[in-house]
């Protein structure tokens, strides 16, 4: 699954290449019992600006539940979703001041 929201939405190679290096990633961002709040939002907006690419651990409810908090969290931090497994979701933005993450030609 992949929103579309950023205007930097990675193409297939792109996000192949994303995939790939978010598998020695680790959860920066834990979502618990609260839920999706405005502490956790500027912590998040912290982490994408400083990293781009994020695993976020989402720890509420059913997998319905786990679904709308990431996509909400996706549109309210303007974030691609990369990937969803579980638990785990992998977000990208691109920080077009100081972009940190180079992609292949």
């Amino acid at each position: 699954m992949l929103a579309i929201l950023d205007i930097m939405t990675p193409n297939k190679i792109q996000l192949r290449f994303l995939k790939t290096r978010c598998h020695a990633l680790d959860p920066v961002v834990r979502i618990g019992q609260k839920g999706v709040t405005e502490a956790l939002m500027s912590e998040l907006e912290i982490a994408l600006a400083h990293h781009e690419l994020i695993k976020i651990k989402v720890g509420i409810g059913d997998r319905d539940e786990r679904q709308a908090a990431i996509r909400q969290i996706a549109e309210n931090s303007n974030a691609n979703i990369i990937q969803q497994i579980g638990q785990i979701a992998v977000l990208f933005r691109r920080n077009h001041e100081k972009p940190v993450i180079v992609f292949p030609k």
